[in-house]
């Protein structure tokens, strides 16, 4: 096995096994980050986060990274994420704008106990990225210094940038919650002493020139969108919240939220009883509720239909196309015929959609529900939302049985009240099904032992309800038709595998 093979995607996908689990590459990658430790530091456990597969460009994978600071003998660690990527274009690349990255980070003193954050091996065409460096976001290396923090919250607070209770606090602990250099990062920041102020998360963004220039979200039109939607659900609706930030800060390009109390959506997801079958109700009144907001409120004029969502998941299933190519073929047959369905559907008016519903998106609480996170909101149709929904609670859960699954479809649109809208359930049953592939393409992690059956799985479930939509157009009445559940077939596995 070589990188030349994996990277190519000639090896499939137990080459990118291999790549992350093998003795061997375990043993390249812990003497790499070994090189960049004092002495008495050792690397110890990686706990895989997220694998990206580019065939033919680029293998990448996220780590949690355990350091033991003074050997393994002892008790005092800490935990930092790391980011490897394998590929051909290491040299130029690599060095391309990471003076910059390099000098911030040195600057604020961010590297401990790492004496670098970064290191380049051309033997495997590895290179190695440790939080907080970042080529593109330079200033998450100040946003990671406890002084820069402190610093920054008191002027929010002081400028009145935030409303706040919090007390005047010198110490703040940084936590990466997401590390994906390039792409997007997530920090926390708790008080050393938790009486003198409350947790905050920072979503950090690209500078908004740029952010324009390459079509990438914005934290200015995030901010804004969310503290609008806020507002209108907040003198309209009662029993649901939206996530309101605390304050944009255009000079670092972050967004600053509050800590939200609850229990996310997903965790009901992987059982159905009453209290599920509860909340899934109040989720489809609070579903409901957005999609009747203005659609002024999205910040964005270009609306979005299930044809741009098929191009999108078209690109991105490139490679389970190289990975597992019988696969890829159905996704491909199964988008053909969700476009052609869709053309034959009525259709209506975009409203405002939050763009990205899944149930990690609401929180439950005593008080109600929260949703957030409105950086895909905008202008589309609504059946997407709730296709998207449906589709992530079924992700979360592949093993319910008939009767249950029915039950959440039961319980979704009894508080979602579609029945006054014609041919809207069986739209959302087809965008549920292009969602499904979407979770299959996007969600399903490259580092598990079941990656090939879960996707399959997935698959299967899709071209179920597609065959549903197809049997309900032949034989649809004038009544409204609550979508059909569906059990996993086999089709995939065994039209492609036998």
């Amino acid at each position: 096995m070589n990188i030349a093979d994996v990277v190519s995607g000639r090896a499939k996908w137990r080459g990118i096994q291999w790549v992350l689990f093998s003795a061997t590459a375990c043993k390249v990658l812990a003497d790499q980050l070994r090189a960049l430790l004092p002495a008495r530091a050792l690397p110890g456990p990686l706990h895989p986060r997220e694998v990206r597969f580019k065939p033919g460009r680029e293998l990448t994978a996220y780590y949690d990274a355990r350091i033991y600071r003074e050997g393994r003998e002892t008790k005092e660690t800490c935990v930092r994420p790391i980011a490897v990527s394998w590929g051909p274009d290491t040299g130029a690349n690599w060095k391309a704008d990471i003076i910059k990255a390099v000098a911030e980070a040195e600057r604020h003193s961010v590297a401990a106990p790492f004496l670098q954050l970064m290191a380049d091996f051309p033997a495997w065409s590895m290179r190695i990225q440790v939080s907080p460096l970042d080529a593109r976001f330079t200033q998450l290396a100040r946003l990671s210094d406890p002084r820069h923090v402190r610093a920054m919250l008191a002027d929010t607070y002081e400028s009145g940038k935030a409303a706040s209770h919090h007390h005047q606090t010198s110490d703040w602990i940084v936590t990466s919650i997401k590390y994906r250099p390039g792409r997007r990062h997530v920090l926390r920041y708790d008080p050393g002493d938790p009486a003198s102020g409350a947790t905050l998360f920072a979503k950090v963004y690209i500078a908004e020139e740029e952010a324009r220039a390459f079509r990438r979200e914005d934290g200015a039109r995030t901010f804004r969108v969310a503290c609008d939607v806020a507002d209108a659900v907040a003198e309209h609706c009662r029993g649901l919240n939206c996530l309101r930030p605390l304050a944009y800060l255009a000079e670092d390009a972050v967004v600053l939220y509050p800590r939200l109390c609850g229990v996310p959506l997903s965790t009901y997801a992987r059982r159905l009883n009453l209290d599920s079958a509860r909340w899934l109700r109040r989720a489809g009144a609070a579903l409901r509720t957005l999609h009747r907001l203005p659609v002024a409120l999205a910040g964005r004029s270009e609306p979005h239909d299930l044809s741009a969502e098929i191009r999108s998941i078209v690109r991105k299933s490139h490679p389970i196309a190289v990975l597992l190519p019988h696969v890829g073929s159905a996704i491909e047959a199964l988008l053909d015929r969700a476009r052609e369905l869709h053309d034959r559907l009525p259709q209506e008016p975009p409203t405002f959609t939050h763009g990205d519903l899944k149930t990690e998106h609401i929180w439950a609480a005593a008080d109600g529900l929260t949703v957030m996170d409105f950086d895909s909101a905008r202008p589309a149709d609504p059946a997407l939302d709730v296709g998207y929904f449906l589709a992530d609670w079924q992700f979360q859960q592949a093993d319910w049985d008939q009767a249950k699954i029915e039950g959440m479809y039961q319980s979704f649109f009894a508080g979602y009240a579609a029945s006054a809208r014609k041919d809207f359930s069986i739209r959302s049953r087809l965008c549920e099904a292009v969602e499904l592939l979407k979770c299959a393409v996007r969600r399903v992690p490259l580092f598990e032992n079941d990656w090939a059956s879960r996707i399959e799985g997935v698959v299967d479930c899709a071209e179920a309800a597609i065959d549903d939509v197809q049997r309900t157009l032949v034989l649809r009445t004038r009544r409204f038709l609550v979508p059909r559940s569906f059990a996993g077939s086999s089709r995939v596995k065994s039209r492609y595998l036998h």
